[in-house]
């Protein structure tokens, strides 16, 4: 029919993406997630279940989102993502919630690991071969395992908008991970955050020495619970 454009939306590998400045990724390696996080907003965070599964002797990563939208249980998309990585790229899977089917193990994470040396991997879904993958130092994160294996069959997309914990990741974006978890930070916002969260970094190292030694000022948790209309009652509870 005249004037019907087949969009193949499902099945699209986008090669190419707008990447951030290789030195931001750098930086960011210095700073741990959390106080990056505090200067977003504390709205960056992936959720909880998608955690560190391997042991990484480094303790902070970071690199490029590569991200997979793939069909839940189905890892064809991430087999692609895998021959197109590069080292510094951090391949992050949307999964559609699934968590009854592994979407990758031993052999493709060497391949990812050992021979791309990419900067790490982030699954909203569970991998198998933890007994070998366990004591990798490879940043591997992931919501748990299961001996399950996936299907090769697609659809799936690479390198377009996803979201994975329940947060947004844009091809290109910067992944910063460590034992805490993982975030996302906007790649055309990076250069602004980093600043930020040097700073943050700085006062947040003066608190803690401050903690240590007993100097920290805690009035305010005196005045923001008056301010907020609590009662504090001289007494014990009687019921």
């Amino acid at each position: 029919m005249k004037g019907v454009i087949n969009v193949p939306v499902g099945k699209r590998i986008y090669l190419k993406r707008n990447m951030p400045d290789p030195d931001l990724i750098e930086q960011f390696k210095h700073i741990p997630a959390s106080n990056v996080a505090d200067v977003m907003g504390r709205s960056c965070a992936m959720n909880p279940r998608i955690r560190l599964m391997s042991k990484p002797k480094t303790p902070i990563a970071s690199g490029v989102a590569l991200t997979v939208k793939a069909r839940s249980g189905d890892n064809l998309a991430l087999h692609m993502a895998l021959n197109i990585a590069q080292s510094n790229d951090f391949i992050v899977v949307s999964n559609e919630g699934e968590n009854t089917r592994s979407l990758i193990g031993e052999i493709m994470m060497t391949y990812l690991y050992r021979y791309k040396k990419a900067a790490g991997i982030v699954l909203d879904g569970p991998i198998r071969d933890i007994a070998d993958i366990a004591d990798w130092d490879f940043p591997v994160y992931a919501t748990g395992t299961t001996p399950g294996g996936p299907y090769k069959e697609g659809p799936g997309e690479v390198n377009v908008p996803i979201s994975c914990g329940e947060i947004s990741v844009a091809p290109g974006d910067i992944i910063l991970a460590d034992p805490d978890g993982v975030i996302v930070i906007p790649k055309n916002d990076a250069l602004i955050i980093l600043k930020e969260a040097q700073k943050f970094q700085i006062a947040d190292q003066a608190k803690l020495e401050g903690a240590s030694n007993g100097t920290t000022d805690r009035g305010w948790v005196e005045k923001s619970i008056t301010e907020k209309g609590f009662e504090i009652i001289d007494d014990f509870y009687r019921g």
